[in-house]
């Protein structure tokens, strides 16, 4: 039996593509989604182009035929019906009749009553549970959500096998690992289980016969081979945590190696600040000069509310969503070592220095489309804050020689409009996973290195 999608504006307006995301099943949009998405169109925003597309989308199908009663969407029998009726149906006397929400749930009423199976598909939690009051079936848009936070890819894994393995293993760099002899520990059985691995994951490596004989190496699609970077202190910076070994690994591979590089995890475990410290040793003291140009963006999304208008050039404008750049790269610049006023001055005016002549560039998110970057060195911080389409957009952006990395913390989320499973960090990561591509390490909350309250407010709040 088929079923009837009716969409709310806020999943078309989220993913204008979701029209085309329900297979056989019929998809409804009432005439009061129409009228809500006519409010979006003028807006020079992500959603104002969404409201615009999908405005397209449905003009092109009016052209097939009549959309009142039903246009083909696929060649598996899907339909898209616009919804005018059921103008009549019975709803709660205390609801008002012009609420755009309250028509789109009075369709669903009227599907139903009439012996359709109707479910309601919306983004909005309080629309969701109005619908149960009329007893209507209500999800949310899952089209482009991923797992869990619990359950999504680490791009890391703690594994065993004997101290016989891991000492062939250290004899010589260009030793290697058959993963057929290594085992993960199963919580449910208690037991060690044969380790299933995805191409370019790291490892902690583990003796079953002896506590501290441990080894770290990469799974390249083959075999478990030895880390290469390790032992570097780029920009000298040194790792203090086996995350941070990860990271530095998969940062000072090359672009040809590792193009994309996807960095999770909580505050404080040093992914801008290594991100940084990596790109400016490429940039300033690798010779000859693998990387052009450092690009640094992130989405405008606030903690707070906007304080207001801010003029200025487009630098001056994002200014503000940078300074977390500037605190980091204060610290690069200065060390541990500042004792008076003069040395933070000075540390100062070197970060206002790569700045000024260009040596970093920040830019808006927004911006990107269009691009082709060449050689470039480009962090994308704070990418929870982004969507799916936003995520698509900017990694579709690297030419030749280019390295893209995105950084995040998918559990904490400033965009009202995203969640753990639906931003673009977590998108992208779920996405990309085993790619060969793709290089990816989430950071530990044991790992952080900001400070000791920093660590513990992220475990405890």
């Amino acid at each position: 039996m088929k079923k009837y999608y009716v969409l709310d504006t806020n999943v078309l307006l989220h993913s204008p593509n979701a029209l085309y995301a329900f297979n056989e099943h019929i998809v409804v949009i009432p005439e009061i989604v129409i009228e809500e998405l006519d409010k979006f169109k003028k807006e020079a925003t992500e959603r104002g182009n969404n409201s615009r597309h999908v405005s397209r989308i449905i003009d092109s199908l009016r052209n097939q035929g009549n959309l009142l009663e039903g246009v083909s969407l696929n060649d598996h029998g899907g339909r898209l019906i616009l919804e005018a009726n059921h103008t009549a149906t019975t709803m709660p006397l205390y609801w008002e009749k012009d609420n755009a929400d309250n028509r789109i749930l009075q369709v669903c009423k009227g599907l139903t009553e009439n012996g359709q199976q109707a479910i309601l598909v919306s983004r909005d939690t309080n629309m969701r549970v109005k619908s149960s009051i009329l007893k209507i079936q209500a999800e949310d848009f899952r089209n482009d959500k991923v797992s869990n936070i619990e359950d999504q890819y680490t791009g890391r894994i703690t594994v065993y096998t004997s101290s016989a393995v891991i000492d062939e293993f250290h004899k010589d760099d260009n030793n290697h690992i058959d993963p057929s002899v290594l085992f993960v520990f199963d919580d449910l059985t208690d037991m060690l289980m044969p380790a299933t691995l995805v191409t370019n994951q790291f490892l902690l490596i583990k003796s079953t016969d002896k506590d501290r004989h441990t080894a770290l190496g990469r799974f390249n699609g083959k075999n478990v081979i030895h880390l290469k970077y390790k032992n570097y202190n780029p920009f000298g910076i040194t790792p203090r945590n086996i995350g941070q070994i990860f990271m530095q690994e998969c940062l000072m591979m090359s672009a040809a190696e590792a193009p994309l590089v996807i960095l999770k995890g909580m505050s404080g475990t040093a992914k801008t600040f290594y991100s940084l410290a990596v790109g400016l040793y490429k940039y300033m003291e690798c010779r000859p000069k693998e990387y052009q140009h450092i690009l640094i963006c992130r989405p405008n999304s606030m903690l707070d509310e906007g304080i207001g208008f801010l003029p200025g050039t487009e630098a001056e404008k994002i200014e503000p969503y940078m300074r977390a750049i500037k605190d980091n790269l204060f610290i690069l610049m200065s060390g541990n070592s500042l004792n008076d006023d003069k040395e933070v001055a000075q540390a100062e005016d070197t970060v206002n220095m790569l700045f000024e002549k260009r040596i970093i560039n920040t830019e808006a998110l927004a911006y990107q489309r269009g691009r082709s970057l060449q050689k470039y060195w480009v962090i994308f911080d704070e990418m929870q804050n982004a969507t799916p389409r936003q995520a698509k957009a900017v990694l579709t952006r690297p030419g030749l020689g280019t390295k893209m990395i995105l950084l995040g913390d998918p559990a904490q989320i400033d965009n009202p409009l995203l969640d753990s499973q639906s931003n673009g960090l977590s998108y992208a990561s779920e996405k990309m996973m085993g790619s060969k591509l793709c290089f990816q390490v989430t950071m530990l909350p044991e790992e952080c290195e900001r400070s000791a309250l920093a660590a513990e407010a992220a475990m405890r709040l």
